[in-house]
Parts: C-alpha cells; structure tokens; sequence
C-alpha cells in the first residue's frame, strides 16, 4: 500500500532525512517512531505531498507520491500534530468544507458527514464551535477530517499528544477500530501507544532508519528473550544446587540469578530466581526437573524487552552511549 525507497529531504547543508526506505502492507497499522527531531514528520509531510522530497522515491495506494500527487491525496488522510481547524466555525460546517475540497459529491456530504462523526464519537455535536472544544475532541474533529473522503491510507502525526489519560484511551480505541478497513501509519514518540496499537515499527534516528520490524523483532534488539523461574527450593545451599541443575538442562544456554533471589523476607527465604536464556521454550523441561527433585514452582515466565528498552538500546548504541 505504502511504498518508500531511498527518501532524502535536505535543507541546504542540513540533511534532515537521508535514504528511509519501509514498506506499509494493506490494512496494517505502522507505527514510525524516533526521538524529537529525528525526522518522523518531514517523512509524513514528504508521503502526504506536502514537502518535496530531494531524492528517492514513494508510493501511495500504487501512485507515485511525486508524479501524481492529486491522485495520492484522494488516498490519504492526513492528520497533522495540529489539526487543521478553523475555531470560529461550527463542527458540521468544517466538516463539510472539508467534505467539498476533497471532492466528496454533493449528493453524499450530508451522509458521509454524519457516519464520519458517528465514528468518531461526534454525533450530535454539529453546531459546537470548534474553539469551544476541548483538545481530546479537537483530534476527534482532526480525524474526521482525514476520514470524510473515505481513504484507503491514514497517516496520523502525534494524534494523542497532549491529551489526558481518558482522551489519549478514547483516541486509541477510535484508532484500533480503523484497522482492517484502513492501511494507518502513526507518527509518534509515544512507545506504550505503538506498542497498543501498531503490526509493526519503524525507527528513525537522525534521518535514517535506525531499524524496523514487528514489534518482537525490534524489542529483540535491547536484549533476546529470557524466561524468570522462582522456585522454592529450600535454603541458600539448595538454591545453589537448584542453578546447576537447571543449567545442565539440554534446552538452557545459561542461567544466572535473577533479581529477588536474596530476598530477606522470610517467605521467600527458600526459594531462587533465576534468569534463564535457552534455544526454544525450557519451561517443560524445568518443570518436569522441579517434579523429579521435589521442588515448589511458583513462576516459569517468558520476558520479553519493552519497545521502550530497545529504543534506549537502538538509540543509545547510535550516540555512542
């Protein structure tokens, strides 16, 4: 659906995106992450025909984002970190400015205006000046307007930031319900909101790709996947015999001990935690060990990095830190 080759924008001797090269499948939801500064939105403005770019190539719904931009912008719906809105007129109105400009029959506004605001939770709300609403339903309008012509791409910049915990959970369910019918990229530094909504990630950092994947791919980069075991396993001297045991295990490349496992509370005086990397799922094997010794098993748990620990990673291992 979304098809990006080799994009660069330089400004003068400042190069502010060199050589982006991702792909965006139909119906999927992308989540395009990087720190402020990195080059997200001069990405979004360059795909939604906004900005020139200076090289490369991009593709929209199989139109060439330089070569047919009009077709492009039929196909896309750009919501922007600052909704285009004019505060002095009436939502309705608004939308049905919005509604002529991109080339919505006049036969259809009235219907496709209102199915637009059921959707986005506006119904009844015509007449509300747009100055008069707070920011929550201002993305609300924002994205009815990305909507009213019915696109088969979304393209979304920050659409939560600066709300409230309610209005960012509003936004994000209006988001995932778009899914499926909407092939959507979200621009965005927000991890824990990628991490809810997004198939998969790209990450940008000063320009360029720093990586991209689905989200179990990216993550793998902070550190791969380790499983937490705790067992009561009774006393210091046990606990010891217990990390040898499970390290001879045929699935285990290595265990260490995890954090927890000089708890002084007294509850947890007989047991160890243990950290345990291994080729596939040791969990069978632990637990049929913990069986055969005699062991308590009160966790045996798959961890996986956050979005958040390999941004850190990524991104600090590009710094220099």
């Amino acid at each position: 659906m979304i098809e990006v080759q080799g994009l660069t924008k330089r400004y003068g001797p400042f190069t502010a995106v060199e050589g982006v090269t991702f792909r965006v499948e139909e119906g999927e939801i992308l989540g395009f992450i990087g720190p402020n500064g990195a080059g997200k939105t001069t990405t979004m403005r360059i795909l939604t025909g906004f900005l020139p770019a200076t090289e490369g190539t991009a593709s929209v719904a199989g139109f060439d984002v330089f070569e047919a931009p009009m077709e492009v912008k039929r196909r896309v719906g750009y919501l922007p970190e600052t909704p285009p809105l004019y505060r002095e007129m009436t939502v309705g109105r608004y939308l049905a400015f919005v509604a002529e400009l991109r080339g919505v029959p006049s036969k259809e506004r009235y219907k496709r205006i209102g199915g637009v605001m059921d959707r986005v939770g506006l119904t009844g709300w015509e007449r509300r000046i747009l100055g008069s609403l707070s920011k929550g339903y201002r993305q609300r309008v924002g994205i009815a307007q990305a909507l009213v012509h019915d696109p088969p791409v979304l393209i979304l910049d920050e659409p939560t930031s600066g709300l409230d915990p309610s209005q960012t959970a509003g936004v994000r369910a209006l988001i995932d319900e778009l899914s499926g019918e909407h092939t959507v990229v979200i621009s965005t530094h927000i991890l824990r909101e990628v991490e809810a909504l997004c198939d998969r990630v790209v990450m940008i950092n000063k320009g360029h790709i720093a990586a991209q994947g689905t989200l179990d791919e990216v993550r793998s980069r902070a550190s791969p996947p380790h499983f937490a075991v705790e067992l009561g396993v009774g006393g210091e001297e046990a606990s010891r015999e217990a990390l040898k045991a499970v390290g001879t295990l045929s699935e285990v490349k290595t265990v260490e001990p995890g954090s927890g496992s000089r708890e002084d509370r007294a509850d947890r005086a007989d047991r160890v935690v243990m950290r345990v990397i291994a080729e596939g799922d040791p969990r069978p094997a632990v637990a049929s060990l913990a069986v055969e010794k005699g062991w308590s098993v009160h966790r045996l748990e798959r961890v996986t990095p956050s979005l958040e620990d390999a941004f850190i990673a990524i991104v600090g291992e590009e710094e220099g830190l």
